[in-house]
């Protein structure tokens, strides 16, 4: 995590793109949708807010191997576990995408406006969401940087585990929008959870099989 973090810093142009990426996307939405004299409907708001995090998450997690030269690879190969690798890739990944949530829903707030009735429950929605886009997309793009083409075959990988999570994060984000009772959401809170240490589990048992390759 220590290496991922000093790169990021020396590296500042990477960071500074997702968040040009972020408030660009939030900006052209305001401008598309005419939000200058009203406002926008809260499924449009919830799904425009999740797409905007879905794009930047891919973004942002897809050079979590692709950018590690064979080199470094090897020198980690002497130094570590591929359990300890696969792990702080993780935890960094979920930092990284939980800092530009937040970023992006400050933003989108500033601009866009904000219906959101339970603060707590939706930045609840948030950190579930960072943390299972992290898992389930480092793991993918562990897999993706052993192919040629990387890029397609993390796409091909990374959706069908993405939108079933991402259709949960939606009903629970809404509820949250809505004000509705927690206990609502409880369903898909309990099943992000479970989904989030599955995948975490998979990787940690499967990933010392692909790091020998």
């Amino acid at each position: 995590m220590q290496k991922d973090f000093v790169l990021e810093w020396r590296q500042k142009y990477a960071f500074n793109g997702m968040l040009l990426y972020v408030s660009s996307t939030v900006f052209i939405c305001y401008l598309s949708f005419g939000l200058r004299g009203g406002t926008l409907g809260v499924p449009v708001w919830n799904a425009l807010f999740w797409i905007i995090l879905l794009f930047t998450s891919v973004n942002a997690i897809a050079k979590s191997f692709t950018q590690e030269s064979k080199g470094r690879l090897l020198y980690l190969y002497s130094l570590v576990s591929p359990q300890g690798v696969i792990l702080a890739k993780i935890a960094y990944n979920t930092c990284l995408m939980l800092i530009l949530a937040l970023m992006c829903y400050l933003f989108y707030t500033i601009v866009i406006g904000n219906p959101v009735q339970d603060d707590y429950l939706f930045l609840a929605t948030i950190l579930l969401g960072a943390i299972g886009f992290s898992t389930s997309l480092t793991m993918v793009s562990g897999i993706a940087a052993k192919a040629s083409n990387s890029g397609t075959l993390m796409a091909i990988l990374g959706f069908p585990i993405i939108i079933p999570m991402l259709l949960m994060l939606m009903k629970m984000s809404k509820n949250a929008i809505d004000g509705l009772d927690r206990s609502a959401s409880l369903d898909e809170l309990i099943t992000l959870l479970a989904i989030n240490a599955i995948v975490v589990t998979i990787s940690f048992i499967l990933y010392p099989y692909l790091w020998r390759n």
